[in-house]
Parts: C-alpha cells; sequence; structure tokens
C-alpha cells in the first residue's frame, strides 16, 4: 500500500490531464474529419487563413475543394476550412 501511495499523485495527475486535454483535442479532430467529409456543393464556409466562399467542386482524389469568392475561384485543401467559423456561418442569426 505504501508503494502506491508514492505513486497516486501522478496517477491523478495524468488522469486528470487526460479528461481536460487530451479527451477535448481528440475529440475536435474527429468532428473536424467528420466535418469535412461531410462537404457538399453550396455550402458556404470560412477557411482557417479567413477567406469566405462557397464550395463549388469538390475533389476525393486529393481531398481538396474549390471554393467561389468574390475574387474569383480557389482550390483549398478541405483541412483548410474552419469547422467553429462555418458554423457560425451557417447557422440563422437569433432575434
Amino acid at each position: 500500500m505504501g508503494d502506491i501511495g508514492q505513486f497516486l499523485p501522478m496517477i491523478l495527475i495524468f488522469v486528470v490531464a487526460y479528461f481536460f486535454m487530451i479527451r477535448p483535442q481528440m475529440k475536435r479532430q474527429k468532428d473536424e474529419k467528420r466535418f469535412a467529409a461531410e462537404l457538399k456543393k453550396g455550402d458556404r464556409v470560412i477557411t482557417k487563413s479567413g477567406m469566405y466562399g462557397k464550395v463549388v467542386d469538390l475533389n476525393d482524389k486529393d481531398y481538396s475543394c474549390v471554393l467561389e469568392t468574390m475574387a474569383g475561384k480557389i482550390k483549398f485543401d478541405r483541412s483548410a476550412i474552419s469547422l467553429e467559423m462555418s458554423k457560425k456561418l451557417s447557422t440563422p442569426a437569433k432575434k
């Protein structure tokens, strides 16, 4: 029992780190991967660099998409599209 008591604080630190840091990050990555896979033509999105656009073409071969912006059409990797900002753009404004 004495040996386990020495390691108990270290075990508790690992458990707390897992539930507050590692697990939420894994969930966020899974959500972003699902979001990128569910993109479809006509979706309004924002890239992580701040480019607003509408998806006009999806390419599964190289996992890219073409966005139509006011400046023209630009090809992006799907991982460059921001989940959080795109969700805010697609939700209707509350009154």
